[in-house]
């Protein structure tokens, strides 16, 4: 090799290097963090604006409220937006369904969900109020 080649050949690693390093990285720090807020336990879930009275739901993970339609199914998860008092995520099941959840925290015992998507081959949208009742029955 010539020394012409070698030093063209180093000059395009350095500008790739420097391409890359303008790549934007990802977010450090807690993925979801506004979730942490939400205390673990007994919530009521009642659709806004239904008639009907509110599910108790026991919740040990705050993450499954994002995906109150496709409840114990497994779902690869796309962060939209994580901000300190609402997040946003977008979900696709490997068992087919999909769907889109924004979680707003409105202070302590008080979430408003807006959830949308696929699940079992039909469209679902619902908007729900989740009022924290206490702790999990044993």
């Amino acid at each position: 090799m010539t020394m012409l080649h070698l030093r063209w050949k180093w000059m395009a690693v350095a500008a790739a290097a420097a391409g890359l390093a303008c790549v934007p990285a990802p977010a450090q720090g807690p993925e979801l963090a506004m979730l942490n807020k939400v205390q673990p336990g007994l919530w009521n879930l009642k659709e806004r604006g239904s008639a009907q009275s509110a599910d108790k739901i026991c919740i040990r993970d705050p993450r499954k409220l994002l995906q109150l339609r496709h409840k114990d199914v497994q779902c690869s998860r796309f962060v939209v937006s994580d901000e300190p008092d609402e997040v946003t995520v977008t979900y696709r099941c490997a068992s087919g369904g999909s769907g889109r959840t924004t979680i707003k925290y409105e202070g302590r015992g008080l979430l408003q969900i807006d959830s949308q998507g696929i699940a079992q081959n039909s469209p679902f949208a619902m908007t729900m109020e989740g009022r924290y009742a206490g702790a999990c029955g044993g």
